[in-house]
């Protein structure tokens, strides 16, 4: 009964996704789409820097990474086809090639720790970010194109609706299976203390190179979604530090290192920066930039925390008024 009841709510909150562009319009259809995108990339950097506690400040070199891959994937080797399944290929080689620049760059970046490791993932993306702009190879300063991979039959927001939805899907899914293996505990083990961990016999190095990898293909894939979503992009339109900074916001406001904290975070904070402050556009980032600090300092757990910390105390004081009432 504990298993059927998650289980029937996921398949009812999956086909009432899956229903709701028939009822919403094109607008917020987009913004679902937003939030898809944004809740399965906070999901990917929860599993480095929620689970182990190495947080990355540079997670948007693999949106971009992905992004300028598939592109170059396609227009070295030709497309794979028309229509929707023509992205499967690049999409995959792009998670690949994403994957495998985090394997190389882990052994000596995992070395380090806390906010040196923080600062070193931002100087990666910063690097990496002017050499996709200068080098003329990669155009990135000119921009690439990506051929649209949506049918005749759809409009281009609901094709990367389900798309995005499918891929956070996939990232939840992923993240629950880690979360709920012996791989998911010794990244809790090494957040808590790595030194321990490490003498307890807890490979220690091999858990964080898996997790970064894991990580960056993720992020690698949701980018080159990202750029079939746009078509057009520049190094600016990818390789941008706001992407890293975002990732990190929604998974504090929402509970780090937990499972639903990526995805209610996003929720929270798309709602009121897409939302409610669409029409103060002039204020937007001041309004926006008090509440994400007002909100920290209130829950420094985040919202899952905060509704822990609630249970808690209801538990411990049932038993204390029980006691006076006898």
């Amino acid at each position: 009964m504990n298993r059927t009841l998650p289980l029937v709510i996921g398949a009812v909150i999956v086909i009432a996704a899956a229903l709701l562009p028939l009822w919403i319009g094109p607008f917020y259809t987009r913004v679902a789409q937003l939030f898809f995108f944004s809740a399965g990339m906070a999901i990917a950097w929860n599993i480095l820097g929620g689970f182990s506690g190495y947080w990355s400040f540079g997670h948007t070199v693999f949106i971009g990474m992905g992004a300028f891959s598939a592109a170059h994937i396609v227009n070295r080797l030709g497309p794979f086809g028309d229509g929707p399944l023509s992205m499967i290929a690049p999409i995959l080689l792009a998670g690949l090639i994403c994957g495998l620049f985090a394997a190389i760059l882990a052994y000596p970046i995992l070395r380090l720790r806390g906010i040196y490791f923080a600062i070193a993932m931002l100087g990666v993306s910063q690097v990496v970010g002017e050499l996709v702009n200068n080098v003329s190879w990669f155009q990135g300063g000119i921009g690439v194109f990506l051929q649209t991979p949506v049918p005749s039959a759809m409009t281009p927001e609901d094709f990367f609706y389900y798309i995005f939805g499918g891929l956070l899907l996939l990232c939840f899914l992923i993240s629950v299976a880690v979360r709920n293996s012996r791989f998911g505990y010794a990244l809790l083990s090494i957040r808590e203390d790595e030194d321990t961990a490490m003498m307890l016999g807890v490979a220690t190095e091999r858990y964080k190179i898996m997790a970064f990898v894991l990580s960056a293909i993720l992020v690698g894939i949701m980018g080159a979604v990202y750029g079939y979503s746009v078509g057009y992009f520049t190094t600016y339109t990818v390789f941008r530090l706001d992407f890293s900074l975002n990732l990190i916001v929604f998974c504090l406001i929402g509970g780090i290192g937990t499972l639903f904290g990526p995805i209610i975070g996003t929720a929270v904070m798309l709602f009121i920066t897409q939302v409610l402050l669409s029409r103060f556009l002039d204020i937007h980032l001041l309004i926006t930039g008090a509440m994400v600090v007002a909100i920290i300092l209130l829950m420094p757990g985040g919202i899952i925390g905060a509704l822990s910390f609630r249970k808690r105390r209801a538990n411990q004081a049932e038993p204390a008024a029980a006691e006076a009432r006898a």
